[in-house]
């Protein structure tokens, strides 16, 4: 059997593994309505998904006053948390996280959600004991800072260079690009195809199954 060409494979969480693109776009309108704050468009709303929430709040509101960042984190976790519990995996999700254990590889999360909130996500989908680590934007630099990859890779004894990053936002790839990791892009997330393919990449995948089998082939 060929040598596998990574060891250790890192998915992002929101937009990556589980569908939740769409309600965070609506949580972080819902708290600038809350304080009578000019709403972000979507794209804007999508644009700032996998950052921490602190980071992404100014991002997305550059221009208010900083006073308001504390208070947007605040609703938005008050609007995120009534509706969480609902949000699926993408089909397709568990299946390829099983194949790839089985298959031998280590397995990490890193996202730009806090501890507690990845917590809850991998209770609510029944994923707590798939991963061998996870890394959350309280506990670290936020992406695309390599901090992340760096940590998990250290904790885990893996090598950078044998390491694969797979995220739906430009964040996520260039935090593997800063790291000096691997990284396939997903289009089904928070960010768009063309916005995705300005940043170097080993594949570009349209949906999980999609991913699951250049995973199969080419890992």
């Amino acid at each position: 059997m060929a040598k596998k060409k990574f060891d250790f494979i890192v998915f992002d969480w929101d937009g990556t593994l589980m569908d939740s693109t769409a309600t965070i776009v609506k949580c972080i309108q819902a708290s600038a309505k809350d304080l009578g704050l000019p709403i972000p468009d979507e794209r804007s709303a999508s644009y700032v998904i996998g950052l921490s929430l602190a980071d992404a709040m100014q991002a997305v509101m550059p221009d208010v006053d900083p006073k308001y960042y504390p208070r947007m984190v605040e609703r938005y976790r008050y609007h995120y948390l009534a509706n969480d519990h609902e949000l699926p995996l993408f089909p397709g999700v568990k299946e390829l996280l099983a194949e790839l254990s089985h298959d031998g590889y280590f397995l990490a999360v890193a996202t730009g959600k806090s501890r507690v909130g990845l917590n809850r996500a991998m209770h609510s989908a029944g994923l707590l004991s798939m991963f061998d680590a996870t890394r959350c934007a309280d506990e670290t630099f936020s992406k695309p800072h390599p901090a992340m990859l760096q940590e998990l890779t250290r904790e885990l004894g893996q090598e950078m260079r044998r390491t694969l990053m797979i995220g739906d936002t430009t964040h996520d790839l260039q935090m593997a690009a800063n790291a000096g990791a691997s990284a396939i892009a997903v289009e089904y997330g928070a960010h768009d195809a063309a916005t995705l393919r300005n940043h170097e990449t080993l594949f570009s995948a349209q949906s999980v199954s999609q991913l699951h089998d250049w995973l199969s082939q080419h890992a």
